[in-house]
């Protein structure tokens, strides 16, 4: 038993995986699609999505008719109650002449006594004998009568007048016996509208049972519908901007990538650059130590000091230059004031040299290798092929704020020796501060007076704590 079921254990969380990762990849999907399109494009399809919905639910299978025959049980069905209807029957008329009232004692008591009803007209004695017909119309013309009305439970009452004639009495009679016929045959015939409308009340109720109704089943998709897109928007918001960050950081990533790759090529090339001048440098340094040993010995003990000095200063500015890129000031002069120094030696008079810098600047951040790099530019480029040679000043201060170096020399001028280079240390400066500093830092290159070029160097300038002093 627990061997068939493990198997089937095991393929439902797969199979839930499965239909996550789809379902994530769909949501994906719909969202990248929403974020791509329009907003107006967005609410003309949630109107037409909207439109569809309401035309939908109206038809099968979302709406469909129902006929539903329900019959009532006893008791459930209450009639209205009914009036009987009053049959029409011929009313009784009794009409009572009295005796004359002249007449004596023994006369009194009796009269005459008309009877009109279904077995015709009589005409009794009050005594109960029968008279002649005359003699009753005669009393009655006489000295009046009574004439009683008896229809059923109702009896009406009529006292003629003395002296009314034979036939005045019969119309009057027959006027009133009509009348009451007319009113109980109209009381027969409202009770028999009322009768015929209560069955008819009766034949509506029991017809009301059986009754078509429509079921709407998808009352429900109007509200989806309307959850769908309010959803969707939100998607669309929180997935574009989601979409917009993760771009952002592609783009700074890429950006981050391609400014490092750079800088690597530009501090390769600078390695590689100090890697040609270095051999050519220590070479004709060794060369002119070898001669001074022979003709001055002291000076060629000075530049072999200076020499050591260099070395000293500029292997580990190699290694910091591919590592950090930027160093203190003075790392950067410990470089440079012996090189300097070993080049007065070779070029004896036609070289003064000076370094202008405070103490108080020793400290700030500068990059690596750039003041070496114009001061060999100088002295190669601009110093060396003027016969007479010149002056050279490195100087740094505080310009609006900013640190600014500057190289200058009185030789042939930018460009305009026969050694003159292709410019690649200058690219190569360029394109460093740029990748240090970008805007905050600049490079310009200016004729100095009366002759010669000075080159500029702008960094913010920061200081580097525990940095500032000299090596030895």
């Amino acid at each position: 038993m627990t061997q068939s079921n493990s198997p089937q254990a095991s393929v439902w969380p797969q199979r839930w995986q499965r239909f996550s990762a789809a379902a994530v990849r769909a949501f994906h999907v719909y969202g990248t699609w929403l974020a791509s399109i329009s907003w107006k494009r967005f609410a003309l399809l949630s109107v037409l999505l909207l439109i569809v919905v309401n035309l939908l639910q109206k038809l099968p299978p979302f709406t469909w008719t129902i006929t539903e025959s329900i019959t009532p049980s006893v008791g459930q069905v209450k009639l209205p109650p009914v009036p009987p209807v009053p049959p029409v029957t011929v009313p009784d008329i009794h009409i009572e002449v009295p005796g004359p009232a002249a007449s004596s004692a023994s006369a009194a008591g009796k009269g005459f006594e008309l009877s009109i009803d279904g077995h015709g007209v009589r005409i009794l004695k009050k005594d109960g004998t029968e008279a002649a017909a005359s003699a009753a119309s005669a009393g009655v013309a006489a000295g009046g009568a009574q004439v009683v009305i008896q229809a059923g439970d109702k009896r009406v009452e009529v006292k003629l007048p003395p002296g009314a004639q034979p036939d005045e009495v019969r119309d009057a009679i027959e006027e009133a016996r009509q009348q009451v016929v007319d009113a109980m045959q109209e009381a027969r015939d409202a009770a028999q509208e009322a009768r015929d409308a209560a069955q008819e009340a009766v034949d509506e109720q029991q017809a009301a049972t059986v009754r078509t109704r429509k079921v709407h089943f998808g009352d429900f998709l109007s509200d989806l519908a309307a959850l769908w897109v309010v959803a969707s928007a939100i998607i669309k918001i929180t997935y574009k901007g989601r979409m917009q960050a993760e771009v952002k950081a592609a783009q700074a990533t890429e950006t981050a990538e391609a400014e490092s790759l750079k800088r690597q090529v530009v501090e390769a090339r600078m390695a590689a650059m100090q890697a040609q001048v270095e051999p050519h440098f220590l070479f004709n340094t060794l060369a002119s130590i070898d001669h001074l040993i022979e003709t001055d010995p002291p000076r060629a003990s000075q530049m072999q000091k200076n020499l050591i000095a260099l070395l000293r200063a500029s292997m580990p500015s190699m290694r910091d230059t591919a590592d950090a890129g930027s160093r203190d000031l003075g790392r950067e002069l410990a470089v440079v004031r012996p090189y300097i120094e070993i080049l007065k030696v070779r070029m004896e008079e036609r070289l003064d040299a000076q370094v202008d810098v405070p103490e108080g600047l020793l400290s700030a951040e500068f990059p690596a290798m750039m003041i070496q790099t114009l001061v060999e530019n100088a002295i190669r480029h601009g110093l060396e092929p003027k016969p007479e040679g010149g002056q050279l000043r490195v100087k740094a201060e505080i310009v609006h704020g900013k640190l600014q170096v500057t190289v200058a020399d009185t030789g042939v001028g930018f460009g305009a020796a026969a050694t003159s280079g292709t410019g690649v240390g200058l690219a190569n400066i360029r394109e460093r501060l740029q990748l240090l500093h970008g805007s905050k830092a600049s490079l310009t290159v200016t004729a100095n007076q009366p002759c010669g070029t000075v080159v500029t160097i702008t960094v913010p300038y920061r200081t580097v704590e525990g940095a500032g002093t000299t090596p030895a």
